[in-house]
């Protein structure tokens, strides 16, 4: 008699989609890089130059990617040979070196983000509360990464010292950003803000139990 059928735990099968979700990101990730005239690695770099006036160090760069600083010096050489970022000296460190990216590369980030890739069009093909659930629970996930050290600190609007969750009481648009002065929904979470500044770790351990207690109500 075979032995009854018993399923991989929920978080194991959800891990297991995620790592599907994760090999059709690479690909799209290579259909916008070859569309831009680069890496993907040198893609991502740009993605984070991006609307950072200050730039990026070598270190901060490599943190942020997951990639060791030599390969990172690699993709940024390449880069600078293309003209599509620069080196400035540090102006609170003249011995330090801060990563800037140019207005072709500016173009290149354009240029990739024209491009809509296999995941775009499955997450957009979901209704909107099925999108707005998806993006909070991606949301939660990101977090539990970071505060366990796995991942570094995102730029995400729960580990920013100007977010403010359910200060309204308006349900479309509960929460608001100190930055923009203005209200903001669930679905307009950001991931990855430009203008975000990190908040220091009570901070974030107070806003994140504010945004987790309101986000489920009692009985949940």
């Amino acid at each position: 008699m075979e032995p009854p059928f018993v399923a991989p735990p929920v978080h194991a099968r959800i891990a297991e989609g995620l790592e599907r979700i994760a090999m059709a990101l690479r690909a799209d990730d290579w259909v916008r890089a070859r569309t831009a005239g680069v890496t993907p690695t040198q893609l991502a770099i740009l993605r984070l130059l991006d609307g950072r006036h200050r730039g990026w160090t070598v270190k901060d760069l490599s943190l942020h990617l997951g990639v060791s600083q030599p390969t990172a010096t690699d993709s940024i050489l390449a880069l600078e040979r293309k003209a599509l970022i620069e080196k400035r000296a540090d102006p609170a460190d003249g011995r330090a070196v801060r990563i800037v990216i140019t207005s072709a590369g500016r173009a290149v980030v354009r240029a990739g983000h024209e491009t809509a890739g296999a995941v775009d069009r499955a997450t957009s093909a979901l209704n909107d509360d099925d999108q707005e659930q998806l993006l909070v629970q991606l949301v939660s996930v990101i977090h539990q990464l970071q505060e366990q050290g796995t991942i570094p600190i995102q730029r995400m609007c729960v580990s920013c010292r100007y977010f403010r969750p359910y200060a309204h009481a308006d349900a479309a648009q509960p929460h608001h950003c100190n930055f923009v002065d203005a209200a903001f929904g669930q679905q307009d979470l950001r991931i990855d803000c430009r203008d975000h500044e990190t908040a220091d770790p009570s901070a974030r351990a107070a806003t994140w139990g504010a945004f987790q207690k309101d986000h489920h109500p009692p009985g949940e």
